[in-house]
């Protein structure tokens, strides 16, 4: 573990060639270096290429869905 900490940017130049570089402490295994990998993001679905919103569903709620929970019970 103390030498991995003295020759950080020296394992870290290795994993960025390719090797693989296993952090040991008292002889057995801990950590495994490895090179970072960004995370793609992918909004939306291919299937949905194209497809179209009308934004006058979002204008508001719609007034039967919204009878029930705003309007006065005779109850």
């Amino acid at each position: 573990m103390h030498e991995a900490k003295s020759q950080l940017s020296r394992l870290i130049e290795a994993v960025l060639a390719g090797e693989s570089v296993t952090i040991a402490r008292a002889g057995k295994p801990v950590v495994d270096l490895v090179a970072h990998q960004g995370r793609q993001v992918v909004i939306g679905l291919e299937s949905w290429e194209g497809f179209q919103v009308d934004p006058a569903v979002f204008d508001g709620a719609d007034a039967e869905v919204s009878a029930p929970f705003y309007e006065e019970s005779d109850t």
